[in-house]
């Protein structure tokens, strides 16, 4: 008896049987193009052999000009076929079945060569695309086949078609990138000839044998986007073109809309998907923001598909399938819709990885082995770094002690899940915790630990974290300043006013945490309402049209910074617009170029520039500071004053922001090493 009867439930697609409903979605993580084949290989059968029912690359281009960016990975050759065969014969003796991303990316391909329905410029992208004559399209039809054709012989059990996200099919959808007049522009059934023709091309070079995916955008979130009768009418098509499995999309790259980040709610857009089911005779995958097995369970108990996509939850955890089988769901590390390591990295030009799992897509870089000699290890603090450190020490059989003087281990993280968008971090946290008391670890909470307590172990790892950063403004000492540490921690409370010191990530968070009563993550409906989503059978694209409504503010919150850049600048990549939008929202006011000149009754005194013009003050009932953070090392100080050689990581080695990417990574390779 199984605790997820719907996930692990075999689906027969006729000509093949997939072993459960779990998709691992695309993701393009970089590997294909450091021509490492055995590297790829090894990513995609360590899934294989976490029992995914089947698994889809990341996007691989039909031609140059439809890479998403110049030296994109495709199957241009016979060479090109033969490391793509490595990849799919690992995939096959390890027992899974992989089908291959056949992604044209059309105007927000990022080279001069891309090419588009229509010559209008992504925002996206810097460079203008080349309209296509009937032959330009007619060569794009041909060299996705054969992509189709080549992923045959390279072994692949299937392709998916990208036909969402605004790419390449997408564009020719809708009126707001096809303006053309000729048959493919101009009435629906004209805009959706190219997709349908992709399909029964690929269909014809293919066989009845094999899977054929059709990515298929099921909300649009931009203007003049499809129409749910348009979405309906063109998955039929695709259907009856030769599709084996139709897979959601969900908005465009280019949407103002979050759909996968942290604050977006879990399974967002099933309900989008579920329109569809019964509209076809063939299954139907939904996705977006399912990161457990409990989730995916509901959603297909629910009726919303016949199969779920988890992209990102196989990079925090490649067991997630094995493990829901073997009644370890427990143990699946979380995947927390971060974007820090996976999507932020692909966007710039990084491989990708976990934040939570360094070890994905560097599998056979970072081998975690069983230690030649047993060690005795003290890790000091059971933060990000620490705790990372510690189980992998152990996991490698040395004898670990972790201290740590707080009554709880997740350092900075229990500030984090505070935060409203990022409960995810409970999650994260719990888990941990679940980790450890699975473990031999030694776990010693409420400890203040000193150099002299730790002289008989092997190793001494130091992982103290951070302490907040003095701005030294005047006055900082009044009753109405506190710092973010306690407001987050609850031991300190805001008035209806306030000015925040520092606009870095811990700024943005503060200013979120103090204008949210309730959560709108944790609420559907509000979230949909928040940014101004509505059911694409109602409205074109699925935009309410009267834009976002969100809540009102809970206070009136001004986030202040010294340098005169725009406010969040240096936030993450994928995330940092969803941050500012969502503050702008909720009216905070972002002021930066400011000097601090004191604090008083009245609220923060700031001036502007080097010359300290513009004198004024931000009246304010509480001033919160949120000015960086400076390294916790006064234990590792002593240690090397008492001649020692501690391990020093994550925030007590550098002080940079909440950066639990960096200290997970670190603390995981050194214990790697010891």
């Amino acid at each position: 008896m199984t605790d997820y009867p719907n996930l692990l439930a075999p689906l027969d697609l006729g000509f093949t049987t997939l072993k459960n409903r779990v998709l691992m979605g695309s993701m393009h993580t970089g590997l294909e193009e450091t021509k490492d084949w055995y590297r790829v290989a090894e990513f995609y059968a360590a899934r294989a052999r976490g029992e995914v029912g089947l698994m889809v690359t990341g996007g691989m281009a039909p031609n140059r000009e439809g890479g998403v960016f110049p030296g994109a990975a495709g199957l241009f050759s016979d060479a090109d076929i033969a490391n793509h065969k490595i990849v799919t014969d690992r995939v096959h003796d390890a027992g899974g079945k992989i089908a291959m991303q056949i992604l044209h990316a059309g105007r927000y391909a990022y080279g001069p060569e891309c090419v588009a329905p229509s010559a209008i410029k992504s925002p996206i992208s810097p460079f203008p695309p080349k309209e296509l004559d009937e032959d330009g399209i007619e060569k794009q039809i041909a060299d996705i086949a054969t992509a189709a054709a080549r992923a045959r012989e390279a072994g692949y059990d299937g392709v998916e078609v990208m036909g969402s996200e605004g790419y390449f099919l997408n564009q020719f959808l809708v009126t707001h990138t096809n303006k053309r007049e000729d048959r493919w522009g101009g009435s629906y059934e004209n805009r959706m000839r190219l997709p349908i023709e992709v399909i029964k091309r690929v269909r014809k070079a293919v066989g009845p044998d094999f899977i054929v995916i059709y990515r298929l955008s099921m909300i649009d979130l931009i203007p003049n986007g499809s129409s749910w009768e348009e979405v309906v009418a063109l998955a039929k098509e695709v259907e009856q073109a030769g599709a084996t499995i139709i897979n959601t999309g969900i908005g465009w790259h280019e949407a103002r809309i979050p759909t996968i980040a942290t604050s977006v709610p879990r399974r967002a857009f099933t309900w989008v998907t579920k329109k569809l089911m019964g509209e076809v005779g063939i299954p139907v995958i939904t996705s977006n923001r399912i990161n457990t097995p409990e989730v995916g369970e509901q959603v297909l108990a629910d009726g919303c598909a016949d199969m779920v996509s988890m992209a990102r939850p196989f990079l925090a955890d490649a067991d997630f399938v094995a493990k829901a089988m073997t009644g370890k769901s427990g143990h699946i590390a979380p995947c927390i819709a971060c974007n820090q390591a996976c999507l932020d990295h692909t966007f710039s030009g990084k491989i990708s990885s976990c934040l939570v799992n360094p070890r994905a897509c560097y599998e056979t870089e970072l081998v975690i082995e069983p230690a030649a000699t047993v060690k005795t290890v003290a890790v000091v603090g059971a933060g990000p770094a620490g705790l990372a450190t510690a189980l992998t020490a152990a996991d490698r059989g040395h004898k670990v002690t972790l201290f740590d003087r707080a009554s709880e281990v997740g350092g900075q993280l229990n500030m984090a899940k505070q935060v409203p968008g990022k409960e995810e971090f409970w999650g994260l946290v719990d888990w941990y915790r679940t980790m450890l008391a699975d473990s031999d670890i030694t776990l010693a909470l409420n400890t203040e630990v000193t150099a002299g307590d730790l002289s008989d172990f092997d190793e001494v790892v130091i992982a103290t974290g951070v302490l907040p950063r003095d701005p030294q403004i005047p006055g900082q000492d009044g009753p109405n300043t506190v710092s973010y540490r306690d407001l987050l921690q609850g031991n300190a409370k805001a008035g209806e006013r306030v000015a925040i010191v520092g606009a870095g990530g811990i700024g943005f968070d503060v200013a979120e945490f103090l204008v949210t009563d309730d959560s709108p993550t944790e609420n559907l409906d509000e979230w949909l309402q928040e940014w101004g989503v509505t059911d694409p059978e109602a409205q074109r694209g699925g935009l309410a049209p009267n834009g976002p409504q969100p809540e009102q503010p809970a206070r009136q919150v001004t986030l202040l910074q010294r340098k005169s850049e725009k406010l969040g600048k240096r936030l993450g990549k994928t995330t940092g617009w969803i941050h500012r939008a969502a503050l702008k929202l909720k009216d905070v006011e972002m002021v930066g170029g400011v000097n601090y000149e004191r604090i008083d009754a009245e609220g923060l005194h700031v001036s502007d520039g080097e010359a300290r013009e513009n004198p004024r003050v931000i009246p304010a009932d509480t001033i919160v500071l949120c000015a960086g953070q400076i390294s916790e090392r006064s234990l590792a100080d002593a240690l090397i004053e008492a001649g020692k050689d501690p391990h020093v990581i994550g925030g007590a080695d550098v002080a940079a922001e909440l950066d639990a990417k960096r200290a997970i990574d670190q603390g995981t390779r050194l214990a790697a090493a010891l």
